[in-house]
């Protein structure tokens, strides 16, 4: 290839539509828990995490509910992922041998929200939320002055692998991705580049800024017990007894199993078999959707 400006543009361009194709062809998991949040400045505060409003007959003046701030902020980091082609490989016509490259760099793309989101999800037990608890503890505060505060869990202890029973039908889902830049693939392939006079090689990265952060506690349960129909019945229930700071019901509905490959043989015995092993008809036969995700290996 003559190596021009023009030439170079439409190398570019072969480059983004192999990238594209690689993020096309992917489909992420990080949506069915998390809420895409748009964020605007270096660190977004979500001082509203916790409200639950809802509606009451409306007899005499309208009640304001006073509503309890919180600090909870997640920061934005940045992150990249870049790659060199020698100058060489471009003028020898052999470019072609890094499509496969630039289609792997748009699956990473694609796959790098799941892997902050269900990290974050592993890593529940041991971070605080928005209560200034662990994501996952057996005491979060609930209530009010007025009905007094009680110690709420939305865990089971225990050793093995985690797994995590999930409520994703609401508008506020239990993580949230924070996005500030969306990912963008650029280039540096002029000549007066530092690269391409000092190493006679032409860059190519995808950078952006985003992050992870944790919603609503109250839509997930983690346990660290063995995944059994005992341990997801006790956890299902704890879920749906949920209540509200002013005593309300929460109407928690948790529909997604979320489990690394340890569960994986397991869940689906319990969920996807019609069939008892002991004979008779199993009850929690499709009672949740199961999500592997590799991310809690």
């Amino acid at each position: 290839m003559i190596i021009n400006k023009t030439n170079l543009a439409a190398l570019f361009t072969a480059i983004k539509t192999s990238f594209n194709k690689g993020l096309k062809d992917t489909t992420p998991l990080w949506s069915k828990v998390a809420t895409l949040v748009p964020s605007t400045t270096n660190t977004t505060t979500y001082a509203w995490l916790g409200q639950f409003p809802r509606m009451r007959e409306w007899l005499g003046d309208r009640q304001l509910k006073s509503l309890a701030l919180h600090d909870y902020s997640v920061k934005n980091k940045k992150f990249e992922s870049s790659v060199a082609i020698p100058r060489d490989d471009i003028d020898d016509d052999t470019y072609g041998v890094f499509t496969p490259l630039f289609e792997e760099m748009g699956y990473a793309v694609a796959t790098h929200p799941d892997e902050l989101v269900y990290t974050l999800l592993g890593a529940g037990f041991t971070s605080l939320c928005y209560d200034k608890q662990n994501f996952f503890d057996s005491d979060h505060p609930v209530g009010n002055e007025d009905n007094g505060i009680a110690s709420v869990s939305n865990m089971q202890v225990g050793s093995g692998e985690p797994w995590f029973l999930l409520d994703v039908n609401r508008p506020i889902k239990p993580l949230m991705f924070q996005r500030r830049r969306n990912y963008d693939i650029k280039a540096m392939t002029k000549d007066d580049d530092e690269s391409v006079f000092m190493r006679d090689e032409y860059r190519y990265g995808v950078d952006a800024r985003v992050n992870a952060g944790f919603g609503l506690w109250q839509l997930a349960f983690g346990s660290k017990a063995t995944l059994n129909p005992a341990n997801f019945k006790a956890a299902r229930t704890s879920m749906k007894s949920l209540k509200s700071d002013e005593g309300r019901p929460l109407n928690v509905m948790p529909k997604l199993l979320v489990v690394g490959p340890s569960h994986e043989s397991a869940a689906e015995e319990i969920f996807l078999s019609r069939e008892l092993a002991g004979g008779g008809t199993n009850p929690l036969y499709n009672a949740v959707e199961i999500l592997v995700v590799p991310w809690l290996a």
